[in-house]
């Protein structure tokens, strides 16, 4: 049986739990989740919680140091890098604006923050003064995500710059890479569990109210997701890059579906550039380079779930962000991007990042936990359907396609 099978069934067994704790028996549910709920939720949220800053640091600098190596950032590597933290910047404030607007952990559903303690966010400058960390030691110990990004993205730029100096660095860096995307798989593995233990938790205490705020959270990351596919991705195909967006989706739509299927950019990718290049009409070069650097730091639905899931965490707690966190959570998510592994469930480890730099619990993950499998194959679409997007406008930029082994010929003989 699949892992999002087996999710979605601990789904719906914490569902019928809590609902039976919460309207049944409501006399054994402080017993039960006293030995046996709130632990099994609270080992998972710890591993969660513990490979969040080795894999922020590990991702950053091996995707940083892929972006600056002297090689690739030329021309094609400029504009690939700038349209992609341009939509996740907007994909991000986009999820902001519309969880504000609809308010989709408002209403009597409240959770009492026991473990939460509302601190004064600081000035908008002084935020940005504190990316640049002075003891990055101390920076990983406090769980300061933004000061760990740049002082992550300062490795990954000077081993780039060092090159064979430091293969042997780059090397290890990779295969702890390789250790944490591993350990990933493992802990996913006992997300079946977790969810069940934390959404019959959720429910077990608040009853019907949790599930109608977990439906409104899909649906408002669901809206969000269709309006930057459909706003953002159709705008950029139609006037960058001169392509009909009907076209578009015909020719990419077997990617997609693999997307859909395995939630999965990387092992997506091969599918992705084969329907780029023979659907689309992509240069193999640009395919070549802007797809697999895609899938590594172009993360648009990734950014949506975080930023709707924050702000519904925030109005859940009864919290207003100010416009500092508000800031906050568009540099980390946008910058979180570069550091979201392309495998399933990364996206959800990255959001106890950007939760926790904004001082949001990360045990309210439990309310989104329980339908992110749903959301992570759709958000997975969208985010590999911006690589190609991305493809398409550079090779019309560039105003070439490739076709064959060697022959070079002009876009509009074959694009138009």
């Amino acid at each position: 049986m699949s892992l999002t099978k087996k999710i979605l069934i601990g789904m719906g067994l914490g569902i019928i739990t809590g609902l039976l704790f919460n309207l049944a028996i409501p006399g054994f549910f402080d017993s039960a989740s006293k030995y046996l709920l709130i632990p099994l939720g609270k080992i998972f949220i710890n591993l969660i919680k513990m490979l969040v800053v080795p894999i922020v640091i590990v991702s950053l600098i091996l995707g940083s140091a892929g972006i600056s190596d002297p090689r690739k950032l030329g021309r094609i590597g400029g504009k690939t890098i700038a349209f992609f933290l341009v939509t996740t910047a907007i994909a991000i404030i986009l999820a902001l604006a519309v969880g504000m607007l609809f308010q989709p952990g408002a209403g009597d559903f409240q959770l009492e923050g026991a473990e939460y303690e509302e601190k004064e966010a600081p000035p908008v400058i002084e935020t940005l003064l504190n990316i640049i960390p002075t003891n990055p030691f101390n920076a990983m110990v406090q769980e300061s995500m933004l000061q760990i990004i740049a002082f992550s993205i300062f490795i990954g730029f000077g081993l780039a710059r060092l090159g064979d100096k430091v293969q042997g660095i780059v090397r290890i860096v990779e295969q702890a890479n390789e250790v944490l995307m591993y350990l990933v798989n493992v802990i996913m593995k006992f997300a079946p569990y977790g969810a069940f233990a934390l959404i019959a938790t959720a429910i077990g205490g608040q009853g019907l109210d949790a599930v109608i705020a977990m439906g409104k959270y899909m649906f408002v990351v669901l809206f969000v997701l269709l309006l930057h596919l459909i706003i953002v991705y159709g705008s950029a195909l139609s006037f960058l890059g001169k392509m009909n967006p009907i076209k578009f989706l015909k020719g990419f739509s077997p990617a997609m579906v693999v997307a859909f299927s395995t939630s999965s950019s990387s092992a997506t990718l091969p599918i992705s550039m084969k329907s780029a290049q023979n659907n689309l009409g992509v240069s193999k070069t640009v395919s070549s380079f802007v797809q697999p650097l895609g899938a590594t730091i172009n993360m648009d639905g990734t950014a949506i779930m975080q930023g709707v899931a924050t702000i519904f965490i925030a109005q859940v707690y009864g919290q207003n962000l100010s416009m500092s966190q508000l800031l906050t959570v568009i540099l980390t998510a946008t910058l979180a991007s570069i550091g979201t592994a392309g495998v399933p469930g990364a996206g959800i480890i990255m959001l106890s990042m950007v939760l926790t730099s904004v001082n949001l619990p990360v045990e309210a993950i439990a309310l989104v936990l329980g339908v992110d499998r749903l959301i992570d194959m759709c958000r997975t679409s969208i985010n590999i359907t911006g690589d190609a997007v991305c493809a398409v406008i550079i090779s019309r930029s560039e105003d070439t396609v490739e076709t064959g082994d060697s022959e070079i010929v002009n876009v509009g003989k074959h694009l138009s």
